[in-house]
């Protein structure tokens, strides 16, 4: 009997930063569904607006109505929203509040994996300018950058908080360009995560729960920038692993690292959703191990439903 999965997207809250990649999301799980698992799942589009009003299938509903449109969810929307679900028994797909907390928090990141001996570069955060703390307008950007510049050294990356963002990412070499980095968060009113770039080879790992007979199962690691060994690609693999569980990772990962000259591990980027664009990592190594993603999205599916 074909299944009714409903794709949670949106969110309440007119300042909700992570609203629009919601959306995006939630659109490219449920094209998935609909152009690979159509004899398996029906999608049924579960849009939660800026005010709080949820829709199902695009009729104004309520959450209690899930029990009889839908028989499992696929969160895209925020974390806390799976209380709902479980509060109705509902079988659901999703990051939990913890381990979402971590992917959208370096500082917690941070903190959590130094318990298990992982690296991050060094960083510092500098929230969006404001006149009434932060002093005259042109001096601000020099003085942030100095600050910087005493906490760690050239070469540095500038990219905003924020996802959806419209200021680019930056790779300062100089003070000068630290500067104008910094300034351009400032005319896009954007807080800034400043992180030292780490030169190295970079590989990244797609790690699946309960897949193929393994408690973790990790697809090859891939190389994205210079050539990882044979050795090292045995140890992000393991490292991936740890990582999954530590994080408390339900369904699935994916692991950015760069491993420098001297052959350290750096965890630079995190990921709790798969990505389902076409030109996606997620495609790339499944056909290497004789696999497709939607084998994957179907495998957590199904494993969501016991």
């Amino acid at each position: 009997m074909m299944k009714k999965v409903g794709i949670l997207r949106g969110g309440m809250g007119k300042e909700n930063k992570d609203y629009h990649s919601s959306l995006k999301r939630g659109g490219e799980i449920i094209s998935h569904l609909h152009e690979h698992l159509a004899d398996k799942y029906k999608p049924v589009d579960i849009f939660l607006d800026q005010e709080g009003a949820w829709h199902i299938a695009g009729v104004p509903s309520e959450p209690a109505d899930l029990l009889h449109k839908v028989d499992l969810v696929w969160n895209s929307a925020h974390s806390s929203l799976s209380n709902v679900l479980n509060n109705f028994s509902i079988p659901n797909v999703g990051s939990s509040p913890f381990s979402a907390n971590l992917e959208g928090n370096r500082e917690s990141l941070e903190k959590h994996l130094k318990k298990v001996g992982v690296a991050m570069p060094r960083h510092l955060i500098l929230p969006a300018y404001n006149s009434n703390l932060d002093g005259p307008r042109e001096r601000y950007s020099i003085r942030a950058a100095k600050k910087v510049f005493e906490k760690f050294g050239s070469p540095w990356l500038v990219r905003a908080l924020s996802p959806h963002a419209h200021m680019g990412v930056h790779l300062a070499m100089t003070f000068d360009e630290l500067v104008g980095a910094i300034e351009d968060g400032v005319n896009h009113e954007q807080s800034l995560l400043v992180e030292e770039f780490i030169v190295g080879r970079v590989s990244s790992v797609h790690s699946v729960a309960n897949f193929r007979d393994q408690d973790i199962y990790t697809f090859p690691p891939t190389d994205i920038f210079g050539k990882i060994s044979g050795e090292e690609k045995e140890k992000l693999s393991e490292l991936s692993r740890t990582l999954h569980q530590h994080i408390g990772a339900e369904h699935y990962s994916k692991c950015v690292y760069v491993v420098n000259k001297r052959g350290k591990i750096f965890l630079i980027h995190l990921d709790l959703s798969p990505n389902l664009t076409k030109n996606s990592s997620l495609h790339e190594v499944c056909e290497r191990v004789g696999a497709k993603a939607h084998h994957v999205i179907e495998h957590i599916i199904d494993q969501a439903f016991y």
